[in-house]
């Protein structure tokens, strides 16, 4: 892997980190969960091919560190901290993105907010869940997490909203009960765990490994950090947004929607589909799951870099 070019920018209410590599049209990666920047370690290379590929901590996670720790989260302001590093590394030029679950929702408002800055977006399974007809059930699951967290703390809450998730359905959420840490937290020095999202609690991302490589010990001991912000601040949040659907509309030429092979039936897949429907675009599958990138970073970054040229 090569070694990218670290940076810090200084934006309102936080300092973000971000890593640079390769040379060409610049291709900002959005991650979502609690991976950061190192979520996409297995597809930069290969992007940097023939783009100069920047990966960034969102605010609050990783090392972008925020001024207040309490502070509330908006996808307005991810947006506004992803144009800002738009307009530090291609002042001049459009760029590319690329987002996921989380990030994929920064993407979307990023577009929508500045078209201008944005030549094409690629965001996998956004949970726009309030795009859905059911949105109030899923209102009340997000809510459930809410107050599991609250009251029982966050590994029967991660519990809740791994198995919702899943199965886009909060009876199901509701017989969730982890019985030890590795059941509810994702393993993040595993490939499939790098996000912390959706997908965890699944085998492919939990069961921590006892002899860890410190590299991924220490993306280990981060992600497991990051998880009660995650769940308290970004997800009531970010899946509470509403898209600006007409202007996607008008916007599509520069946008594709995109989910996982393997995650049909599960609710961020199903809402990337269903607004793809709306705007009367082609969903486009892309290898894995919910966290694709890390569980097939080859076959993954290959068919992104084609949908970037297409």
């Amino acid at each position: 892997m090569t070694e990218p070019v670290i940076g810090s920018l200084r934006v309102d209410g936080a300092t973000l980190h971000y890593e640079v590599r390769g040379q060409g049209p610049l291709l900002l990666l959005i991650p979502g969960g609690t991976g950061g920047a190192a979520a996409f370690d297995g597809i930069a290379d290969a992007l940097a091919a023939d783009h100069t590929v920047v990966a960034y901590d969102p605010r609050g996670i990783g090392s972008s560190a925020l001024d207040d720790a309490e502070a509330e989260q908006r996808v307005s302001v991810h947006a506004d901290d992803a144009l800002r590093l738009l307009d530090r590394l291609s002042p001049g030029e459009p760029a590319r993105v690329f987002g996921a679950s989380s990030g994929a929702i920064t993407a979307l408002h990023l577009l929508t907010a500045h078209p201008d800055r944005v030549e094409r977006v690629v965001a996998h399974e956004p949970p726009v869940v309030e795009v859905l007809p059911d949105a109030p059930e899923h209102r009340a699951f997000l809510a459930r997490v809410q107050d599991v967290l609250r009251t029982r703390g966050l590994l029967p809450a991660m519990a809740v909203f791994a198995a919702g998730l899943k199965d886009g359905d909060d009876t199901a959420a509701s017989k969730a009960e982890p019985e030890t840490e590795s059941q509810a937290v994702p393993e993040a020095g595993s490939k499939g765990g790098a996000q912390a999202e959706p997908e965890a609690g699944s085998k492919a991302e939990t069961e921590a490994g006892p002899e860890l490589p410190p590299q991924a010990a220490a993306r280990a001991e981060r992600t497991r950090a990051d998880l009660p912000y995650f769940l308290g601040r970004i997800v009531p949040a970010f899946m509470a947004y509403t898209p600006d659907v007409p202007r996607l509309e008008a916007l599509s030429d520069r946008l594709v929607l995109a989910a996982g092979q393997d995650s049909r039936g599960e609710l961020p897949h199903r809402t990337a589909a269903f607004l793809a429907e709306r705007l009367g675009v082609d969903l486009r599958h892309f290898p894995g799951g919910h966290v694709g990138s890390t569980t097939h970073p080859a076959e993954f970054g290959e068919l992104l870099r084609k949908t970037l040229h297409a």
